[in-house]
């Protein structure tokens, strides 16, 4: 199944939304402790205070919004579906941000239920209303990809593309997708375009970007090497030390990534470098650095830290405590296939 990437991003982005698209609201104090919680990934425990919210009168909209990120968050996506429909109805002739945010969560939802159709739907409706949407035209993109209609991906793509030709993660995105569903050739247009452009304002960290997901990993070296000297920041040094795991140089990559949490520790850098450590057979250290970067308040890369410590402990032979740790995992990530295939194998040891 094709993933929708951008839609993690949304999901986390647009949490904040609601205090700033309630300006003007009398109270919703129900509300804000509701989304606090989804925030947490307390999805049930978020659940009463949207019900509360809606028996004090607060935004209803905000309230029915709440809920269906709720149930989307416990992957019970008919039910998600029924609220976010909810929020819609209360919609006025004037569309805000929210309306388009509540859209694009209510597009996924059908999405997770295999609703394709009506997915591909919203988006069509939210690019009718805002031809320049860009994001609504990448992810229906995706959801044609998922139904085989590859020309109609194509154009998708393209529209998206023209409207922000200098959008790299949407390049790269889109690239992703068609990769992950047979279609590389396609997808590697859209990079090499970029290369072709010979565009003198292209950065080393975005040269470098092309050339690693276009497999020439030397080039990307080569460019990535020179934003780092530039005073290249997290996203620069973990695709350089991903660029010499490419290469094989896993000890190299390893320094380089160790050399960076010296004198700026981040969850990202420590989970290359946890995963890094794996390769190299060094469980230990792996497990180390996934934990190091746990650690980290407020990290966006809880989910994927998690998961990869289980492993560690797995490679480590420690087979409790990594079922110990998925049960937990599973009861706050419950749609994620492979950590369910991965509780299945240690019910065995």
């Amino acid at each position: 199944m094709v993933k929708l990437k951008y839609i993690t991003a949304v999901f986390v982005c647009s949490l904040c939304m609601v205090s700033a698209s309630a300006c003007g609201a009398s109270k919703q104090e129900n509300i804000d402790q509701g989304m606090q919680l989804i925030e947490q990934l307390s999805y049930e425990e978020s659940l009463p205070f949207f019900d509360a919210a809606l028996l004090d009168k607060e935004d209803a909209q905000l309230s029915y919004r709440g809920q269906g990120l709720a149930y989307m968050g416990l992957t019970q996506y008919d039910k998600a579906v029924e609220a976010l429909e909810k929020a819609l109805s209360y919609s006025d002739a004037r569309l805000g941000e929210i309306d388009f945010d509540i859209n694009y969560y209510l597009a996924t939802a059908y999405y997770k239920q295999g609703e394709l159709d009506k997915a591909k739907a919203v988006y069509e409706s939210i690019t009718a209303l805002r031809p320049k949407e860009k994001t609504a035209y990448y992810l229906k993109g995706v959801v044609e990809i998922e139904q085989g209609n590859q020309e109609a991906a194509q154009a998708d793509f393209d529209r998206a593309v023209e409207i922000d030709p200098e959008d790299y993660d949407m390049r790269i995105n889109i690239f992703c997708t068609c990769s992950d569903n047979g279609l590389q050739e396609l997808g590697e247009g859209y990079l090499q375009a970029v290369l072709d452009s010979e565009d003198k304002k292209l950065t080393d960290y975005n040269r470098g970007r092309m050339n690693y997901y276009l497999g020439d990993y030397n080039s990307a070296r080569n460019s990535l090497e020179k934003a780092k000297d530039a005073n290249g920041g997290v996203d620069v040094v973990s695709l350089l030390g991903q660029t010499y795991e490419k290469l094989g140089d896993n000890n190299y990559a390893a320094s380089v990534y160790s050399n960076f949490l010296n004198t700026t520790p981040d969850a990202q850098i420590y989970n290359q470098l946890g995963l890094c450590n794996l390769k190299m057979g060094d469980y230990q250290a792996a497990l180390t650095a996934f934990q190091a970067g746990l650690a980290i308040e407020g990290n966006q890369l809880m989910q994927v830290l998690s998961f990869n410590e289980i492993v560690a402990y797995e490679y480590l032979g420690d087979f409790k405590q990594a079922t110990v740790l998925m049960q937990k995992y599973l009861g706050t990530y419950p749609d994620d296939e492979k950590a369910i295939r991965e509780y299945e194998f240690l019910q065995t040891r």
